[in-house]
């Protein structure tokens, strides 16, 4: 049957935001209302007459509201067929009354783990009577219109209005659609939840929320976001992020999430990679030492800040083109100033990035990885050369290695004092790679004399801390693990060059 007019409703919902209007529409309409316990409650509170579902199965809710709704009067009355004869001989024979209309979500199961709740509160919000009722309406979608979640109730309400109480085999199979998509993510969270101390490998992700980009990476693509962007960021102004956005956003706050609020640091980033890195006095100082490691490649960029933007800084920023800044917080002055432009995109980050994983698609599959989150201190410095490194040298290797870590590899980094000199990034050698990181160094007016070298890998040959020491620099980080360590370490013993071992790669591909 295409149309069919809803003549019966089974209501058993944990949320009940919302829902007064529809059970007003069902009441005028004239149908009746099966339901259980706190729901029937609130349906009669609003004037409607109510069947318990005890009354209909003449069973009563054991072992604490685990088993209610379980019966074969009720999933008869949503399975049954109604145009198979043989169906509807049995529900006439055993007193199953047909069911158009079910509407019921889900225990809160994400919500309660998310508290921090004990173990046995999470599995008492396995929801089993209602998943299984989702499911057997959304299987007879042919016959049964089936809501799944308030989100769909402004839907059904519009629905109920438009048609008078009768819905179409579109309407129903486009909610029964919804309800798999319900279905599916719970049991996903239930998996993720139940595996996590388990072996049990298996790659389940669901994101539910969406938004569709204007493009992918390229116009020719199409592009959509999966995930709860609002939970990280409050957007004060700007045009919608695009997919290029969100890639370097991504790398913007992974790096800046490397300094400690106590660091006054301030980042510039293009095509993901860091053209500039400093830490400074104040928000201002920090920008304009990053600014200056490279004043063309910030022109398009995303800027990051883990300080509040004061207008002092403000002043500054407004007087360069770029695409997104992200900061924990604007005084209003200098939002003000920022959101003279209105594509400039202006971000709060509300909270830190707490996944632990990486993955991508990858030929016919998915690789996953954990996150990178090993972050060289000076605790975990190997001296492999004869002279030791200072303690200004020491702070400078560490804010070196941090921006390699979150460089394309092949990278070098060269830094001084708190600031970002030059990177060489993306290289397919590594001498490639500290050849473009010194001639840009130079290009934008920088001394190297004393500065530090960070490299994402090993030194396959000594050829690249030959060529730094012929620059002046002065110590260097590595992870160490080549053959031919040894080379390099001589290389520096010989020419009073500093070299500390991680014993930690940072390849990013």
């Amino acid at each position: 049957m295409s149309q069919v007019k809803i003549s019966s409703a089974l209501i058993s919902v944990f949320h009940k935001d919302n829902l007064a209007p529809i059970v007003e529409l069902l009441i005028s309409q004239g149908v009746t209302i099966y339901s259980t316990g706190g729901t029937q409650s609130f349906i009669e509170g609003l004037g409607g007459t109510v069947t318990a579902v005890e009354d209909l199965t003449s069973y009563p809710s054991i072992f604490g509201g685990r088993v209610k709704t379980l019966h074969p009067k009720v999933f008869g009355g949503i399975l049954h067929r109604r145009d198979n004869e043989s169906d509807l001989s049995q529900a006439k024979e055993f007193e199953v009354p047909g069911i158009d209309l079910v509407i019921v979500d889900l225990y809160p199961f994400e919500q309660t783990v998310a508290s921090g709740a004990s173990e046995q509160d999470i599995i008492e919000k396995i929801d089993i009577g209602g998943i299984s009722l989702i499911r057997a309406a959304a299987k007879n979608f042919k016959d049964v219109l089936v809501v799944s979640t308030m989100e769909q109730y402004p839907a059904l309400e519009n629905l109920l209005k438009e048609k008078e109480g009768t819905t179409e085999l579109a309407d129903r199979k486009k909610f029964a659609a919804e309800s798999f998509d319900i279905s599916s993510h719970y049991d996903t969270a239930i998996f993720n939840y139940m595996a996590r101390d388990q072996e049990i490998e298996r790659f389940k992700v669901s994101e539910r929320e969406s938004q569709t980009l204007r493009y992918g990476e390229n116009p020719h693509q199409q592009g959509h976001f999966y995930g709860p962007l609002e939970e990280l960021f409050e957007q004060l102004n700007g045009k919608a992020l695009s997919y290029n956005n969100l890639v370097d956003v991504d790398a913007a706050v992974s790096l800046i999430e490397e300094f400690s609020a106590e660091e006054n640091a301030f980042a510039v980033l293009k095509h993901t990679n860091a053209c500039g890195v400093a830490i400074g006095h104040s928000v201002k100082d920090a920008y304009l030492k990053a600014f200056a490691a490279d004043t063309i490649s910030a022109f398009g960029g995303v800027l990051i800040s883990n300080q509040q933007i004061n207008v002092a800084a403000a002043d500054e920023l407004n007087k360069l083109f770029f695409e997104v800044l992200i900061a924990p917080g604007f005084d209003a002055d200098a939002l003000e100033l920022l959101s003279s432009k209105k594509n400039r995109i202006l971000l709060v980050k509300k909270q830190s990035l707490n996944s632990q994983k990486q993955f991508k698609n990858l030929l016919n599959g998915v690789i996953v990885q954990d996150r990178d989150l090993v972050s060289d201190t000076v605790e975990n410095f190997k001296l492999a050369t004869k002279k030791s490194t200072t303690s200004s040298e020491d702070k400078a290797l560490v804010f070196a290695g941090k921006i390699a870590k979150h460089t394309k590899s092949n990278t070098i980094v060269l830094a001084k004092d708190g600031q970002l000199l030059a990177s060489g990034v993306g290289q397919t050698s590594r001498v490639d790679a500290l050849r473009q990181a010194i001639d840009k160094a130079k290009q934008f007016g920088f001394d190297l004399n004393g500065a530090v070298m960070a490299s994402d890998a090993f030194f396959p040959f000594p050829d690249c801390v030959e060529i730094a020491h012929g620059e002046g620099i002065s110590a260097v980080i590595q992870p160490g693990g080549s053959i031919k360590d040894q080379k390099s370490i001589d290389f520096c013993d010989a020419n009073e060059m500093a070299m500390v071992f991680t014993g930690t790669r940072h390849f990013k591909h």
